[in-house]
């Protein structure tokens, strides 16, 4: 994990270690396991903004793989962040079908490829 990126969860509050008067930071092993889960909510697509305000929604048990969720209403939030990824796939793979379908309409230069921009 590197610094910066735990300097960004206590930023964002996500993330809130033991301050020493020097500013030294202590990590507890609690706090590893909010950064395994805060690493595998943004795996899952999750923004920041979004992992902060349901966080506090998992059990300390879910260390695992899978985070174990605990209040019901962040299903909503988290069913809404699945819906705009459904979206953002289906755009994605229209825009990669165009795209397919404009290299393949583009004159083929000899050996059977489409030609180089500006050839």
């Amino acid at each position: 994990m590197s610094v910066r990126s735990l300097r960004y969860y206590e930023e964002q509050g996500l993330l809130a270690p033991q301050r020493h008067p020097s500013g030294y930071r202590e990590y507890r092993d609690s706090d590893v396991v909010v950064v395994e889960r805060i690493r595998t909510l943004i795996s899952a697509g999750l923004n920041t903004e979004l992992i902060a305000q349901i966080l506090h929604c998992f059990s300390e048990d879910g260390a695992g793989d899978t985070p174990v969720p605990t209040c019901a209403e962040m299903v909503l939030d988290l069913s809404a962040a699945r819906d705009r990824m459904n979206r953002n796939i289906r755009d994605l793979e229209a825009s990669r079908s165009l795209l397919g379908a404009i290299i393949e309409a583009a004159p083929l230069k000899t050996g059977g490829e489409p030609a180089a921009p500006g050839l």
